[in-house]
């Protein structure tokens, strides 16, 4: 597992491109949102105010994000290397472009740098007014992230963090660790169709034997109670505890029944005897 997400392949090919942020605050706070998510490119195209004691403070501990910013005085320069560029925008154009999700997005970036020469470039506007269409037009995709269509907007830090996070998400880093996760998690193999078919056919006959199920009456049960336990994904031990209650449940079952039968016999002597004649 790597130490650094910063030095997977992938994510190191993924510019994050600020326009002319005002706010040098902001950009420290990109910085920060860029490292949680293992992105290390940063470029800013003519900044206000940078470098600043206000971006490195909101930076934290991601000093080096900032000292490593590329600032050039436009887009194009920032772009040229570029085989993918996509504007990060909640605005409806006039002039269509092909859009997509912050999801899709994601995807399509882990599609293009699976080039080892491709290099991505994520466009975020002015913190007032985003991209202008003339900057749209450098870009193969318009990218927005699902929001409240109440209330859509997204502090630029906030919305770096998503598109970050979703990167992220669509490597192999992340599957990786799921799938090592899942291994620990189980140290016993799952259950097999022949293991899980036992464990139906016990459940269905104690289910009779406590006189739950009446056959007759509840067709449909036993499906339900396939679904519910095939979504867990049962392991060979489960099944063992699971069939170990269901045994027991069965034997405590029959307890009861010969309990309640010598009960019901007593019951009848006692009332087949005949009171003592007085004398």
């Amino acid at each position: 597992m790597l130490k650094d997400y910063r030095n997977h392949s992938k994510l190191q090919k993924i510019k994050i491109v600020m326009i002319e942020t005002s706010h040098p605050g902001n950009i420290g706070a990109v910085a920060r949102a860029m490292k949680n998510m293992g992105l290390s490119q940063l470029v800013l195209v003519n900044p206000k105010d940078f470098p600043s004691q206000e971006a490195s403070a909101r930076a934290s501990s991601a000093a080096d994000i900032l000292s490593s910013a590329q600032v050039v005085p436009t887009l194009e320069e920032a772009v040229k290397d570029c085989q993918l560029v996509v504007g990060a925008s909640a605005r409806l154009r006039r002039v269509s472009w092909p859009q997509l999700d912050v999801r899709e997005t994601a995807n399509l970036i882990m599609e293009t740098t699976q080039d080892e020469a491709a290099t991505v470039a994520i466009l975020f506007g002015r913190e007032d007014s985003g991209l202008s269409n003339v900057e749209m037009d450098q870009c193969h995709y318009l990218a927005s992230i699902p929001t409240n269509p109440a209330y859509s907007s997204l502090n630029i830090a906030a919305a770096v963090q998503v598109f970050a996070y979703e990167c992220l998400m669509a490597t192999d880093i992340v599957q990786a660790e799921v799938e090592s996760k899942i291994l620990k998690g189980y140290k016993h193999p799952l259950a097999s169709a022949e293991q899980l078919e036992g464990f139906y056919g016990h459940l269905f006959q104690m289910l009779q034997d406590i006189g739950f199920l009446d056959v007759a009456k509840n067709a449909q049960f036993m499906r339900r109670m396939r679904r519910l336990f095939n979504r867990t994904q049962l392991d060979i031990k489960e099944v063992d505890i699971l069939r170990g209650i269901l045994t027991a449940s069965q034997r405590q079952s029959k307890k009861l029944l010969a309990l309640m039968g010598k009960s019901a016999e007593n019951e009848v002597d006692s009332n087949n005897v005949k009171p003592k004649e007085k004398s």
